[in-house]
């Protein structure tokens, strides 16, 4: 399923995936329904990535932050790693952060397409390491809130010793069962599209990506290329004039 997001730079064509039904159902709905027709393209940021589907920005004045407009619901995470990934031109929901989403569900109408940057295989490969460790750390905390009573106990009986010593148990554990699940690392073809095409590859497995742009990306290419204000907002209004499925 295509649609076209007709904007006044110029149409972009995206490829919805069958693979994360309900994010392509719901952009079907919302583009029947009319939900982003006179939107802005409300958030730019260089080699980075263009965002839009703030029903809030319909009318907007000038200079006003946007980005905080929702429908009244969000969509679950769909998640579909490697198979869909942040390579340039993809399409991704925007979402709150983990703090208020753990989650990480998707925003029930906002949205960015990527631009991204090229990055070199080293630099994938660092990547890759912060991402397992980033892993061992969130299971590390969500272990030690498990025993936070006996952290606290030897905090104020001052035991340094026997507190160094269960948080090693906890690392430990937390290590184990991260190694247990098997350590990440980008697929061949995200290496390729990375090194050759370029993307966001450190939101993998953060942001639902739900299609991909097939035509027009000199469009979001320029889009991403304009002045914008201290809120990453462009100083002149980019509009989504309509989004139209196409048969």
């Amino acid at each position: 399923m295509t649609i076209t997001i007709k904007t006044t730079m110029g149409d972009v064509t995206v490829m919805l995936y069958d693979e994360t039904p309900l994010h392509r159902d719901n952009f079907l709905k919302l583009t029947a329904d009319g939900t982003y027709r006179d939107t802005l393209f409300h958030r730019v940021i260089r080699d980075f990535m263009v965002q839009a589907g703030d029903p809030e920005s319909k009318g907007a004045p000038r200079g006003k932050m946007l980005g905080s407009g929702d429908v009244g619901y969000t969509v679950p995470a769909e998640f579909d790693v490697p198979r869909h990934y942040h390579k340039r031109g993809a399409l991704a929901a925007a979402r709150l952060g983990d703090e208020a989403n753990p989650r990480r569900e998707s925003s029930g109408c906002q949205f960015y397409i990527v631009v991204g940057r090229k990055y070199s295989e080293k630099e994938l490969r660092k990547l890759e390491r912060q991402i397992n460790e980033s892993r061992v750390e969130a299971v590390f905390n969500d272990e030690a809130g498990k025993h936070y009573d006996e952290i606290k106990r030897l905090r104020l009986a001052r035991d340094r010793e026997g507190l160094q010593a269960l948080l090693a148990r906890i690392e430990a554990k937390a290590r184990e069962g991260v190694a247990g699940q098997g350590a990440f690392a980008f697929t061949d073809e995200q290496v390729r599209d990375y090194v050759e095409v370029g993307g966001t590859p450190f939101l993998d497995g953060q942001y639902t990506v739900f299609g991909e742009v097939t035509d027009g990306m000199d469009v979001i290419e320029a889009i991403q290329g304009v002045v914008t204000d201290r809120n990453d907002r462009p100083v002149e209004d980019i509009r989504i004039i309509d989004v139209v499925a196409n048969d």
